[in-house]
């Protein structure tokens, strides 16, 4: 199944594409001890998590130094496939939950990711500053923006204004109502065909 992520991503290089094609199975291995993805889901691990995760890819390639935290991560996502994806980016994946840091710093070291910082911290305790804040869909987008309005560097050098980038599905309407004229939304079924992306949205918010 790594293949839908050559499919949509041709130009990795065979470095890039080797380390896609072993996230499935050091995520089962760590399966087995810690419950990082549902049992029930792992078997569409590589388009309910891979390539949802590079949705963000499709939005915005990150320049070169660019500094990323992934708020949120839980098992690694999207920061580990992002780290991947850009390896010339800094990625600091948080979670509150140190067995789920233990997993992201596995997997980091198993794959080579030189790119990748984990740390055991709440979001609300985090006062470092970065370009961009990542989450899959950590808490509703008001409490995750108030949260992490502290934590985004006004000036940057990207190719889009600085800011937070948030996956999630469903209805949005009523969650995002305050935010009109400051977000841009964007439908995932337009970058990737597959059914379950039918529904799901990234959230843009810049500073």
């Amino acid at each position: 199944m790594v293949d839908v992520i050559l499919r949509y991503f041709p130009y990795l290089s065979d470095i890039q594409a080797e380390q896609f094609k072993k996230l499935k199975s050091l995520y089962e291995t760590w399966n087995t001890r810690i419950n990082v993805i549902s049992r029930k889901d792992i078997g569409n691990f590589y388009i309910h998590h891979v390539l949802h995760s590079l949705s963000i890819a499709r939005f915005v390639s990150f320049s070169p130094g660019t500094e990323i935290l992934d708020a949120g991560t839980g098992g690694g996502f999207p920061g580990i496939p992002l780290a991947i994806m850009f390896p010339s980016a800094d990625f600091t994946l948080l979670d509150s939950v140190g067995k789920k840091i233990k997993v992201v710093a596995s997997v980091s070291e198993e794959l080579g990711l030189e790119n990748v910082f984990p740390v055991k911290r709440r979001i609300e305790e985090e006062r470092e500053e970065y370009d961009f804040v990542l989450c899959r869909a950590v808490t509703a987008f008001p409490s995750f923006a108030g949260m992490v309005q502290k934590n985004i560097r006004q000036t940057g050098q990207g190719k889009i204004r600085n800011g937070i980038i948030y996956l999630k599905g469903g209805d949005l309407g009523g969650e995002l109502a305050g935010f009109k004229g400051k977000i841009v939304i964007k439908e995932i079924k337009d970058y990737f065909t597959e059914p379950y992306f039918e529904t799901k949205k990234l959230v843009y918010l810049p500073v």
